[in-house]
């Protein structure tokens, strides 16, 4: 079997799906071949000799993408789906639940698509759970982002002229990314608080040395999958209200509360970014999704009333070799249950992993919530 790794080519995308040290453990079968395109992990930190040193092929991109199987991490272009063939499988981020052109595209092609958001959130597959490994990456990546643009010194510093205070953060959404942006801006230093609308994340948050910010008169919303349920709009505007009156109290707020496949909820409404004090930062890792925060726009850094509100796209490419790693390691897992002893392609249906991450095969859009 031939596994091709086509160099990305979304905007700004800095991964790579599969890192050497994997490529190093796919072909300790024999009858596994990678084949990598030149350039594809450079920007990652990974020149081609290294791939070719762990036993890869690397070459033109047109041997990549004519592989059996295909690994991808951004979702591919249309023109890029035309580059494959009926009964090709291609391994990515697909964005199955917004994106009908991508699934009618895979499926007019007769493309065995796997989509690593599909990845069922159980116990067996959290070792393939690319959400999480690269929402770990844009967390960690979005702490940075605000002590840089916040100026500030994270931790107290005492000094001869005085002492200068930690800085203090709040963060908005305690799911994978939000508890690294908790562990993150407690290491280094700053008074962290900790929000989310599930009670149960509440003391994941104090694990981790933040202060959990209780809203008692919300009701418990967890949802399926651990994630958070809508909220109805009187429970929204109550929850608004609270962190209105708690964020003008910070000096930085990282958001990154988020639903898979719906707009993101409005958390911050404006007024609540010109009660903060001037010199404040936002960072709002639900940008691309609508933002949580009122005044976001994605991709651009908005100044309102002396406060910036960043709305960053595609943070975990800001992390590029470490997201590569985990995210290799995501696929290399899933490919586990797709190829046998032998090295031959068994896709097995009645495994609950495989048939909850295939979009398309056979020519049909397979998984029913990208159908629709």
């Amino acid at each position: 079997m031939k596994i091709g790794v086509p160099k990305e080519t979304a905007d700004g995308e800095r991964r790579v799906a599969l890192t050497p040290d994997v490529v190093a453990s796919l072909v300790r079968n024999e009858k596994v071949e990678v084949l990598v395109e030149s350039g594809a992990g450079e920007a990652a930190g990974h020149p081609d000799f290294q791939y070719t040193d762990a036993g890869a092929g690397v070459g033109a991109a047109d041997a990549a993408w004519g592989a059996d199987v295909v690994l991808r991490v951004a979702v591919p272009s249309t023109d890029e789906i035309g580059r494959l063939r009926a009964n090709q499988v291609l391994i990515g981020h697909l964005a199955p639940w917004t994106s009908a052109e991508t699934n009618k595209a895979l499926a007019q092609a007769g493309v065995t698509s796997f989509a690593m958001e599909a990845i069922p959130r159980i116990t067996r597959a959290q070792a393939m759970d690319a959400l999480s490994s690269q929402a770990a990456a844009a967390g960690y990546a979005a702490t940075m982002i605000a002590a840089r643009e916040s100026g500030r010194f994270f931790g107290m510093m005492t000094t001869a002229a005085g002492t200068v205070p930690p800085t203090k953060v709040l963060v908005l959404g305690a799911g994978v990314a939000g508890l690294q942006a908790v562990a993150t801006a407690k290491r280094l230093g700053a008074v962290v608080t900790g929000f989310d609308i599930r009670r149960a994340a509440w003391e994941q948050i104090a694990s981790l040395g933040g202060r959990p910010l209780e809203l008692d008169f919300i009701p418990d919303a967890e949802g399926e999958g651990g994630y958070a349920r809508p909220l109805t709009d009187q429970d929204n505007a109550q929850v608004r209200e609270a962190i209105g009156e708690n964020a003008a109290k910070q000096d930085v707020i990282v958001t990154t509360a988020a639903i898979p496949g719906r707009p993101a909820p409005l958390l911050i409404a404006a007024d609540a970014v010109r009660g903060m004090q001037p010199g404040s930062v936002i960072v709002d890792l639900a940008a691309e999704t609508g933002g949580n925060c009122e005044l976001t726009e994605a991709g651009q850094t908005v100044v309102e009333s002396g406060v910036k509100v960043v709305g960053p796209r595609n943070l975990a490419s800001e992390m590029p070799a470490p997201a590569s790693q985990l995210y290799a390691k995501n696929l290399e897992n899933l490919l586990g249950l797709l190829i046998g002893e032998a090295g031959e392609l068994s896709v097995d249906f009645e495994d609950d992993i495989v048939a909850a991450a295939c979009v398309t095969h056979g020519g049909e859009i397979r998984n029913e919530r990208a159908a629709q």
